[in-house]
């Protein structure tokens, strides 16, 4: 294979991480992909151990490379994509984290997050102005000041000193793919900066007033630089091949889908689900429960925001029906078991697993299955949990249009595993009453990040040779009377109602 001709991307998610090579034309050549432990050692509790996380990528960039008849010199740079809020904190000197990661969609932060809203005006919306982000269980801030405060004073102390470094999980992949120990180079783009709770929206930086409240030592904090330039180099077997590619998993969903101007909206369907609407180069506040967020920043061009709804569980309810209640041997079985009965029978369920995120931003709701009756089958429950990721996506449209001029876009561009479901995407074109429209590959975190690579190495010249590449696969087109659109929606909203308040806070 001729030298640098594709492009790697490594797309580090919550269940899996995989590597997809790409060519010039942005298809793809060859991928590996391999799950990793979820760990939960209490309920609403999730971690993952980042240096299994750190070999399964490693393994796939190896592997990939093997399958497309090709080997490092066939790379021109390499992009990440990554599961955004999930906080690593490791050793300088000995390149291992001091405990598991503490995942984005954990929340024993809970009490903390009420503790650091309290007594303030704003409440919870106190560091919005300046972040764009509520203050929640979601954040990396204070994940990262639990594991210190986990660690006693000696762990504060050697974070202080610059020994333990932070990092989300592009950090810490980007820092030992360039050398680790010897040469690890200690940044994190915007989009990932923005996700935190430290870094401000418009400047781009870690802000005084974010890290003080806080109390985290600076000196652990990576550099933030933009979303496509070269950061470093591979070592080992990768020795050379710029890594020059770095955006959360959703900012990279957008970059991929090629919504690139204002008023573009994608929404990934994975592990959770999360809808991102661009807004151009001006960040737009939100009053309607949504988070404000970089979009993208290209080298030295102005960065570019998004509205972005976030929802905890979509595809992770497939899971918990498999490995929970038995009712699928696999998720590929959830369709067809759906499509065993013309309706949810009126069940309802709503996945609360972790709390409600967007719109509703509830830590204290939890999870329910409503509307049971001797009718009700496990096809009744299959059907409403695929349709709980419809109506999901529903709340986040209406808060969006809601932050903006009151009306929905034309049509919504979706992506990720979930939407091989024809019956879920079918039936989210019913709910939202507009096109659903699915590219050709699914993955297009990875393909974004491939994108933001391929830029800062000149692999792809300008963001309209990418737009050129952009086609389409299926659209589904919405097919449901309103009546029965109302309907369902009432019943959603009841069942939503019945999760809040089952938590009850804490000191």
């Amino acid at each position: 294979m001729e030298p640098r001709s594709l492009v790697a991307a490594v797309d580090q998610g919550t269940t899996s991480s995989r590597c997809i090579l790409f060519d010039r034309t942005g298809r793809p050549v060859s991928s590996h992909q391999l799950e990793h432990v979820q760990i939960t050692p209490r309920p609403a509790w999730v971690e993952h151990d980042a240096e299994e996380i750190l070999e399964n990528v490693r393994t796939c960039l190896r592997v990939a490379l093997r399958d497309s008849g090709a080997d490092a010199g066939a790379l021109a740079a390499i992009g990440i994509s990554n599961q955004r809020e999930t906080t690593v904190v490791w050793d300088r000197r000995s390149g291992r984290p001091v405990q598991h990661a503490i995942v984005w969609q954990d929340t024993r932060t809970a009490d903390a997050c009420r503790r650091l809203a309290a007594g303030h005006p704003l409440g919870v919306d106190r560091f919005r102005a300046l972040t764009g982000l509520p203050i929640s269980t979601y954040s990396s801030a204070l994940k990262l000041a639990w594991i210190l405060e986990d660690g006693g004073p000696e762990r504060r102390a050697t974070a202080t000193a610059g020994d333990l470094l932070f990092g989300t999980i592009d950090t810490w992949l980007i820092w030992h793919l360039t050398g680790g120990v010897e040469d690890g180079v200690h940044v994190t783009d915007v989009t990932n900066a923005s996700r935190t709770m430290l870094a401000g929206l418009e400047s781009l930086a870690w802000e005084p007033e974010l890290v003080d409240a806080l109390q985290i030592p600076v000196a652990m904090l990576p550099e933030i630089r933009s979303s496509s330039e070269i950061y470093g180099y591979g070592t080992d077997d990768l020795a050379g091949v710029p890594i020059a590619g770095d955006l959360g998993d959703q900012q990279a969903a957008l970059f991929g889908q090629t919504c690139f101007e204002a008023g573009q909206v994608k929404c990934t369907y994975g592990t959770g689900c999360f809808m991102l609407m661009h807004t151009g180069e001006r960040p737009v506040h939100s009053n309607h429960g949504l988070i404000t967020t970089v979009a993208a920043r290209l080298g030295e061009r102005p960065a570019t925001y998004a509205l972005e709804g976030s929802v905890a569980v979509a595809g992770s309810l497939i899971g918990w029906l498999r490995d929970n209640l038995g009712i699928i041997a696999d998720a590929s079985e959830v369709e067809a078991l759906a499509r065993s009965v013309p309706d949810s029978g009126d069940v309802v369920l709503v996945p609360a697993f972790s709390g409600l995120f967007a719109p509703h931003w509830r830590a204290d709701a939890r999870g329910i299955i409503a509307g049971l009756t001797s009718y009700a089958t496990r096809g009744h429950i299959a059907r409403a949990a695929l349709e709980a990721t419809a109506y999901q996506v529903y709340d986040l449209s209406i808060a969006m249009a809601a932050d903006l001029d009151g009306s929905l876009p034309g049509e919504l561009r979706v992506d990720g595993g979930m939407i091989r479901n024809e019956l879920l995407m079918q039936f989210q074109a019913d709910i939202l009453d507009r096109p659903v429209v699915a590219p050709p590959i699914a993955e297009t975190s990875a393909l974004g990040a491939a994108y933001a690579a391929g830029l800062a190495v000149g692999f792809w010249d300008g963001l309209g040779v990418l737009r050129s590449m952009d086609r389409s696969a299926q659209t589904w087109e919405p097919d449901m009377d309103e009546a029965t659109r109302a309907a369902g929606l009432a019943r959603w909203h009841k069942g939503v109602e019945r999760t809040l308040g089952w938590i009850e806070p804490g000191p």
